[in-house]
């Protein structure tokens, strides 16, 4: 049986840093060059990212449009992918040499799967790998229950732009994607429901944490905070409609947004939008979603933490804690007994440490 053809679809604003490694690093995947295209989608750049994707030519195909976040560059790319089955790339990050080979062997394997995902290591800006970030094991996902649902939610993140792949049978259905900062993940959670997806427990895409990373910074920048919280808020609003078009019940679209319903209240709380028994009912919440078990240490810890937001203003808390997990200093909680996970879903593990 001939094996599919496959686009892949990358897309990139201002990466003239980085879209050479990206672009690369396709171009050396361990998969016939006959057998993929690849597709780059400009959403407007103002820097040198276009003069830099052209020098691939023919090899790559480049698709300027103008600036309007990745749902727009979504939707204006994949109806001009010609492959079987999508796979997707940022521009400022980067895929392991067997990345195709291993996923386009997992649909061929599972036919009646539509999504695939799998893990990732995080690296900061010049490339060094911090963490791998993988799966426990292989999983496979729907959305028919609210159970799969809590199982999904662990998942979310496998399912991230340069993780995702979707067949194109599945895409032509889903379209257009939802207009949210959070594109890739509201069209994974969409083709999901369709489709089901396979987790790979491989880390086959470097992720890359940066300066002008939108949801992953490093100072207290304000004016990004306003941005994420503006994606989280969009992303709140518009899943459940959208899988409410697929009879996917109202139940399991909460399920999956309940985490960032947290992020996007401490958020609000740290912009300022809140009262300090607001800051203790949110971290109260975290808490309960992120851990099933602790040690008396850590318990004693996080009344330690939850009495100080009770008395502090919750702007002041949120930069008070910034600054703690920006210096590493969470690493001290541990030596008081690290709290239980509460589930097995995610390895997470220190890179070169």
């Amino acid at each position: 049986m001939a094996k599919p053809f496959v686009s892949v679809l990358i897309d990139t604003y201002n990466h003239e840093k980085f879209i050479e490694k990206a672009i690369t690093s396709v171009l050396e995947q361990d998969f016939p060059a006959s057998d993929y295209e690849v597709l780059v989608v400009d959403d407007g750049s103002t820097d040198r990212t276009p003069e830099l994707v052209k020098k691939f030519a023919p090899r790559v195909t480049y698709l300027p449009k103008q600036n309007g976040g990745q749902a727009s560059a979504f939707n204006f790319g994949i109806p001009r992918c010609r492959g079987e089955i999508v796979t997707f790339l940022d521009g400022d990050d980067w895929w392991e040499p067997n990345k195709l080979a291993t996923v386009i062997s997992a649909f061929e394997y599972h036919p009646e799967i539509g999504t695939i995902g799998h893990g990732l290591y995080e690296v900061d800006e010049s490339g060094k790998r911090l963490y791998s970030n993988i799966p426990a094991r292989v999983y496979s996902c729907r959305l028919d229950t609210r159970e799969e649902a809590l199982a999904f939610a662990g998942l979310l993140s496998f399912l991230g732009t340069s993780r995702l792949a979707v067949r194109r049978s599945v895409l032509d259905r889903v379209l257009p994607v939802s207009e949210t900062l959070l594109a890739d993940l509201s069209l994974a959670a969409v083709a999901v429901a369709v489709s089901g997806a396979i987790i790979l427990d491989q880390p086959l895409t470097n992720y890359r944490l940066h300066s002008a990373n939108v949801y992953q910074f490093a100072e207290y920048d304000v004016v990004r905070m306003r941005q994420k919280l503006a994606g989280f808020q969009s992303f709140i609003h518009s899943l459940p409609r959208r899988l409410a078009e697929w009879n996917v019940p109202a139940e399991v679209a909460e399920v999956l947004l309940y985490a960032t319903r947290i992020d996007a209240e401490r958020l609000q709380l740290a912009l300022g939008q809140g009262w300090p028994w607001d800051s203790v009912r949110v971290e109260r919440a975290a808490m309960r979603q992120a851990y099933k078990d602790s040690s008396f240490g850590y318990r004693v810890f996080h009344a330690a933490v939850l009495a100080v937001a009770a008395v502090t203003p919750p702007k002041l808390f949120y930069r008070l804690r910034h600054w703690y997990s920006a210096r590493g200093i969470a690493r001290v909680r541990d030596r008081v007994g690290a709290p239980v996970p509460r589930d097995s879903l995610v390895i997470r593990k220190p890179q070169g440490r």
